[in-house]
């Protein structure tokens, strides 16, 4: 693994952990030459469905563009990276179990809108206004009462 701060391919591994309920592994490094500090995630690569898009174009799953999405909703919100990086590959688990060579993009928008439900109530209602267009004030009011009479999630249910 190459160093992305200096650029050298000399780097070691000070500790390696399971994550992502044990589909990946999270390492931390440190670059010999510079002696920086980051962390790399290893997951196995697997066939993913291609993505059909709202105006019936196709392109290929891509996991950054959904930790994207989903990061912009949590941005300067109390949710660790782990948990983040656990509801991606959760979602992807989800997608690549279905066996379906291809998937309707509103149908991953609805898993990541599960996934913030239970990591965080503001930012799935920042993701639904996007995702769902909202157009004033009382759709994001009845948004909120919807979330409000639903009983509470907790970061590790998961829902099928």
């Amino acid at each position: 693994m190459h160093c992305p701060f200096c650029g050298t391919h000399d780097t070691k591994v000070s500790d390696s952990r399971l994550v992502a309920e044990g589909d990946q592994v999270r390492r931390r490094r440190q670059c010999a030459a510079c002696g920086e500090r980051f962390t790399t995630y290893e997951t196995a690569e697997l066939i993913m469905p291609r993505v059909v898009k709202a105006d019936g174009s196709r392109e290929t799953f891509d996991a950054r563009k959904l930790r994207d999405g989903m990061l912009r909703a949590l941005e300067k919100r109390p949710v660790s990276a782990e948990s983040t990086e656990a509801a991606v590959e959760r979602i992807r688990q989800r997608l690549r179990a279905r066996g379906e060579r291809e998937i309707e993009a509103r149908e991953i928008g609805e898993e990541v809108m599960r996934a913030l439900k239970r990591l965080d109530q503001v930012a799935y209602i920042r993701f639904a206004s996007v995702y769902r267009r909202f157009q004033d004030l009382d759709e994001f009011r009845a948004e909120i009462d919807r979330l409000a009479q639903e009983p509470s999630f907790s970061p590790n249910d998961d829902e099928h």
